[in-house]
């Protein structure tokens, strides 16, 4: 962080780019991202809502527009979400760029909350790439990003199911196996 002295640590940026979320708030999810060689935990905030033009609108701020493209198709898709003709908004908190696919189950959970207005359950945090067939898929490193999550207070981590083989889950962390779209949503968020 730049200060007036100059550059000085951050301890925990993980810690810096949460502390303003407000949970209960639907169209909000937390993901676990790898930046260089460190897990960092951002929030992705989504807003579906109804167009009000011929052509709906599609904003994306810190991931990739066609990215977010192909997740909107998947939704459509296999998920049976009529958002496709919904304008959709979606940002990564604190001016972060995330770049690989392992927040796909975040970016799709936050836009499901948002287009059902239902909260995503408070404590969870979303790690998984999505295939176009609307599975979870695994993503690497997930011993670190899980116990990143713990180290922040969250109690439950969504990974793919075949991430949940050869390693020892953390005290004190639920990590739930999901295998699609539906079975996320079905964990992931509160009821209204």
């Amino acid at each position: 962080e730049m200060r007036e002295r100059g550059l000085v640590e951050v301890g925990n940026p993980s810690q810096l780019l949460l502390a303003e979320r407000a949970p209960g708030v639907s169209g909000s999810a937390v993901v676990c991202t790898i930046e260089g060689t460190r897990p960092l935990l951002v929030e992705i905030q989504a807003l579906v809502s109804t167009s009000s033009f011929g052509y709906p609108q599609r904003v994306a701020t810190g991931i990739d527009p066609k990215r977010l493209a192909l997740l909107v198709a998947v939704l459509e898709k296999r998920g049976g979400y009529q958002i496709a003709a919904q304008d959709i908004f979606v940002n990564v908190v604190g001016g972060i760029r995330v770049e690989e696919p392992s927040v796909d189950l975040g970016v799709g959970l936050a836009l499901i909350s948002s287009f059902l207005n239902r909260p995503i359950e408070p404590g969870t945090v979303a790690i998984g790439e999505i295939g176009l067939g609307g599975e979870v898929r695994p993503v690497d490193q997930i011993e670190r990003r899980v116990a990143e999550a713990r180290n922040l207070g969250f109690t439950r981590c969504l990974v793919a199911r075949s991430n949940l083989k050869g390693w020892r889950r953390p005290e004190g962390m639920e990590v739930v196996g999901i295998g699609g779209l539906e079975a996320a949503q079905e964990v992931a968020l509160l009821e209204k």
